[in-house]
């Protein structure tokens, strides 16, 4: 069954999210985004709240706390760490990739430069997270 996700975007680029706004927006599904600009701010919504987002969608580059940073002390956290997190950067560092995987992501998507890209996979990404048993 396809569900609607509560989804904790971390970015620090105002028009990054506001794209992934309009994508969400235009998709049937009503995905509910609850954002964050860096690390930090979003560690602090998640000791905050008990329901814990069904997915995390984050960038790389942000400043206080980077996304590398920040996925260490979620994957560290017993509380957190079952919460798959997908990174979301225009980084192709592939240091960065083997980095982000060897501490435990659930995916690596380089943002496209053509909106109709990015459309397609951000819908793909949330299609499979809306189907996915989430524990």
């Amino acid at each position: 069954m396809i569900k609607s996700l509560n989804i904790l975007l971390i970015e620090d680029d105002t028009i990054e999210v506001m794209k992934l706004n309009r994508v969400i927006a235009s998709l049937q599904i009503k995905h509910k985004i609850i954002e964050a600009n860096n690390g930090e701010e979003a560690l602090g919504i998640l000791e905050k709240n008990d329901k814990k987002p069904d997915i995390i969608l984050l960038d790389l580059n942000m400043p206080k706390l980077s996304g590398i940073e920040f996925l260490s002390i979620l994957k560290n956290t017993e509380t957190l760490k079952s919460i798959p997190a997908v990174v979301l950067t225009t980084s192709n560092n592939s240091k960065d990739v083997i980095e982000c995987y060897k501490i435990g992501i659930a995916g690596y998507i380089i943002k496209p430069l053509k909106y109709e890209d990015y459309v397609s996979k951000i819908k793909k990404v949330l299609d499979y997270w809306s189907i996915n048993e989430i524990a």
